[in-house]
């Protein structure tokens, strides 16, 4: 044998070497692509259910959101007729009641039946008696008169 002949036996065997390789990744290239594939393919059965179970599941959301939106526009109707009765009872009678009051006051003054004071506190509340070295409130004079 000669030296070309050796070189050409070490390059075929280096592409031999070298073409097995290749094959071992290109197997195992096909395997991961058929996990791959696989894999998609169970993602896909399961996801389509899960999808039109989401379809559905907004669905029912929406005809809910509309049945709210009724209720609270129903709400603002009753809310804006019961401000209206409000006023319309204020109007009515709060104008005749506060005259009413003001004359029953009137009265009372009139006949001395009312407080003698602005605030209802009698002038004598006011004044506190002295016992030795300090002062007792208008409710304890009056128990220790008695």
């Amino acid at each position: 044998m000669s030296g070309v002949e050796v070189a050409g036996i070490i390059v075929a065997v280096f592409w031999a070497i070298l073409i097995s390789f290749l094959a071992v990744a290109l197997v195992r290239l096909a395997q991961v692509l058929r996990a791959t594939t696989k894999l998609v393919s169970e993602v896909t059965d399961q996801a389509v259910p899960l999808l039109a179970d989401a379809s559905s599941t907004v669905r029912s959301a929406r005809t809910q959101l509309d049945r709210v939106d009724a209720i609270a526009s129903d709400v603002q109707e009753v809310t804006s007729n019961a401000s209206a009765l409000s006023s319309t009872v204020a109007t009515a009678f709060g104008g005749p009641l506060v005259k009413v009051a003001a004359f029953g006051y009137g009265v009372r003054k009139a006949l001395g039946k009312g407080d003698p004071a602005p605030g209802g506190v009698p002038p004598r509340a006011s004044r506190r008696t002295v016992i030795v070295g300090r002062t007792v409130p208008a409710a304890r004079r009056r128990k220790q008169k008695d």
